[in-house]
């Protein structure tokens, strides 16, 4: 009986052993393999518990990659004018830069996708390596969404350009990226954000946010024709309406044949990676494997 409970201990410590000796070769893998650190930045009214799926995702692919989640301006606070957030999240992330020799990788979504794009404009010292932007309105917003019901009951797509382009207006996140086509003159001289960030307004910092933007080593482009909440959805891939709502794809548009903050050059240099998906919602870009696995792994090196 002795010696039954004796080698039932020996085998015991045995798998021990051998799962301590896994986990140790994991982590010692991932330390050599060295995977950059991984910021998130959320959406509209998300918060960080949602991204809990997307970290598992980066974990279970990259083993030990730092992952962190920036949990500021949560859910109604998303509504917080840009250039506000813009501050607060660089003053959150800054420290991650610094503590990162190699550099790190952003994935950005939906609103956030913006919000990256002026932290890399105005943060002159910034190592963002991949810049992936998930499901996010890189070229404004124009379309009579649930979003657009919830937030301006009294308005539709066709006249929220009344409240948008007002002082009032720009002070509500959506209103920092809406672009009505149909009344372009109010958006480049009303808009505080995007036609700034855009080079669409003369802008006497162009030429720097340009440097900064290009110091990233890839821009990721995420999106797909069934989100149902970025209108026209190939906005995310830098495509819009023009005044007849017919969408103008990326490589017809003027801020990319002028190169105004940098697509162009990107294009050139092979550093801008377009990924379509069909058959995802806006809310569960973050949360498919499928997306995961096709648009955004490869590039967490």
């Amino acid at each position: 009986m002795k010696g039954a409970y004796s080698a039932l201990v020996s085998r015991s410590r045995s798998g021990q052993a051998r799962l301590l000796w896994q986990v140790v070769g994991v982590c010692l893998w991932a330390a050599a393999v060295g995977f950059k650190p991984v910021i998130i930045v959320h959406g509209l009214f998300d918060s960080s518990s949602d991204f809990l799926t997307l970290s598992r995702f980066i974990n279970e692919s990259h083993p030990g990659t730092n992952v962190s989640v920036i949990d500021l301006f949560d859910r109604s606070s998303s509504l917080q004018p840009l250039w506000k957030q813009v501050e607060g999240f660089t003053a959150a992330i800054y420290p991650i830069m610094q503590n990162a020799e190699d550099g790190v990788n952003f994935i950005c979504y939906s609103q956030g996708g913006l919000i990256c794009r002026g932290i890399l404009a105005t943060l002159p010292d910034h190592n963002v390596h991949t810049f992936i932007s998930l499901s996010s309105p890189q070229a404004g917003q124009y379309g009579d969404t649930d979003y657009l019901k919830y937030l301006f009951p009294q308005f539709m797509k066709s006249n929220l350009f009344h409240l948008c382009y007002t002082s009032v207006g720009q002070r509500v996140s959506i209103c920092n990226y809406w672009n009505d086509p149909h009344h372009k003159d109010m958006y480049v001289n009303n808009s505080d954000y995007l036609a700034l960030l855009n080079n669409e307004r003369e802008n006497p910092k162009s030429t720097e946010w340009k440097t900064n933007f290009l110091k990233i080593k890839k821009l990721v482009l995420v999106g797909g024709p069934d989100d149902g909440v970025i209108t026209p959805w190939q906005s995310r891939l830098f495509g819009f309406y023009d005044d007849n709502e017919t969408v103008v794809e990326i490589q017809h548009q003027e801020v990319f044949l002028r190169d105004s903050f940098g697509l162009k050059t990107l294009a050139a240099r092979g550093d801008l990676v377009i990924c379509s998906v069909a058959g995802v919602e806006h809310i569960w870009w973050h949360s498919n494997e499928t997306v995961y696995n096709t648009c955004i792994e490869k590039w967490l090196q």
